[in-house]
């Protein structure tokens, strides 16, 4: 997570006008953003395009109805609110409310000043709204959603002129092994500067929350573990033990050499754990995980790409529970019993295909089209893309997002760091060891590594 107290506590901003007049413009259709934050002009570029928010929206909607929550997702919102109420006393006369949301974006409590909390239920910052970026535009807690870290929203930064008047920090809570969010703390204030403190709380809630998230984790893991070590003793057969979102907990020797993982290693906490780099094996993960939540006794079936085989595996999905919440799966190699998931992933959870990239260029956003990019760097935090256009800095908040967005558009993960356009590569070299290369079609010559994880599925996509 980024620094939370890198947050600017005031409300005061020298270029409130600069960024209102780009709101304006923002709004009649232009794209230049000059003098507004690269964050903010993202979001509101998801606004416009994507969400179709009406800029001039004075409440927010109301929540549809609240949606079955798990038992870890209960106690995150009861730690939550009891840092909510404690903040909200610090707060109460500063015309400042403190909300709790669940991860749609659906405020859940509200405390605070009450003359501020009367204030606020005209636009519906109150319980049983929404808050998402798709119903209320950029704002404190939408846009944490969204986000990977803190985020400040101030003034005319909110895409919603009807909420020009509020200042509002807030943080997501993610979960640890999926990076999914789970809720949202944030503290609005009305016409008035943020407290000094703002950043500290946040970043209190954050990691003490977190951590309670990370116990559990452990505990799911040490579970799967468990769960493999007697599976292995009533079978022959390959097995691996993975987590909701596709990582590796153990593996067997059969189980390591397809999934490219050290053998009976197991790796309990979540950022130790295994990324064999496979996206039939995310794809698998998060298609029975959907269908364990709603049957505890699903087994499924299916067959996936993995490396070492030039054919797919056929493999059985075990879930297995701990405290009635999903822990993870039971891999089951070359076995076939369970109801079949489709091969091809089901396309009621496929994310929509995006027709264009977004970019930033100094103080304009750039919308390019996807035969324009040809491939995608991770650079630290950043991604970048090399365009007809030149190297430019996307707007997607990582490069495992962006891959998986593009990856039935023609693009394939060929290494940690790249993302490629399969139809921009002209040539593939061999290394002296062995390793290969891809030399790419631009504007000059550059040239992608492919690590040997990902060279199977390479040749694959490319029939060679």
């Amino acid at each position: 997570m980024k620094d939370v107290h890198r947050l600017e506590p005031t409300a005061a901003s020298s270029n409130r006008g600069t960024v209102l007049a780009a709101w304006e413009r923002f709004v009649q259709g232009e794209d230049h953003v000059g003098g507004v934050r690269p964050e903010v002009a993202i979001s509101w570029h998801r606004c416009r395009e994507q969400y179709r928010v009406d800029p001039h929206l004075t409440e927010a909607p109301t929540a549809v109805a609240r949606g079955d929550h798990s038992l870890e997702h209960d106690v995150v919102f009861a730690e939550l609110g009891g840092l909510a109420m404690s903040v909200a006393r610090e707060v109460d006369s500063l015309n400042g409310i403190v909300t709790v949301t669940d991860a749609a974006g659906r405020i859940l409590a509200a405390w605070g000043d009450q003359t501020t909390l009367n204030r606020a239920s005209d636009a519906n910052l109150a319980p049983w709204s929404c808050w998402s970026e798709a119903a209320a535009g950029t704002n404190g807690m939408g846009t944490a959603l969204e986000a990977h870290g803190p985020v400040l929203i101030r003034g005319a930064e909110h895409w919603c002129q009807g909420f020009h008047n509020w200042v509002c920090a807030g943080v997501a809570v993610r979960d640890v092994v999926t990076d999914i969010p789970i809720a949202v703390l944030n503290i609005s204030c009305w016409r008035t500067p943020l407290p000094e403190a703002t950043a500290g709380w946040l970043s209190t809630a954050a990691t003490k929350t977190r951590s309670t998230l990370r116990r559990r984790a452990r505990s799911s893991g040490a579970q799967l573990a468990g769960a493999f070590a007697d599976a292995k003793a009533r079978t022959s057969g390959g097995m691996a033990a993975v987590d909701t979102a596709g990582k590796v907990v153990i593996a067997d020797e059969r189980g390591s050499l397809l999934f490219g993982v050290p053998a009976n290693v197991p790796a309990v906490d979540p950022p130790t754990r295994w990324d064999p780099g496979l996206p039939d094996l995310i794809r698998v993960a998060q298609q029975a995980s959907e269908y364990a939540s709603g049957n505890p006794d699903w087994v499924g079936s299916t067959q996936i790409f993995t490396h070492l085989a030039e054919e797919p595996t056929p493999i059985s999905i075990h879930p297995v529970f701990l405290g009635g919440d999903l822990a993870g799966h039971l891999i089951s190699l070359n076995a076939s019993d369970g109801a079949s998931l489709p091969a091809g992933g089901d396309s009621a959870h496929v994310p929509s295909q995006p027709r264009r990239l977004i970019a930033l260029r100094e103080e304009r956003l750039v919308l390019l089209r996807l035969p324009e990019v040809s491939f995608a760097e991770a650079s630290g935090n950043d991604v970048w893309l090399s365009t007809d256009q030149g190297r430019l800095r996307a707007t997607a908040p990582g490069l495992d997002k962006l891959a998986s967005e593009l990856a039935d558009a023609g693009f394939l993960r060929v290494h940690r760091r790249y993302v490629v356009n399969l139809g921009r590569i002209r040539e593939i070299e061999r290394g002296f060891k062995g390793e290969l290369f891809l030399v790419m079609d631009g504007r000059k010559t550059e040239t992608v590594p492919v690590s040997r994880r990902n060279a199977p599925a390479l040749r694959r996509a490319l029939c060679i």
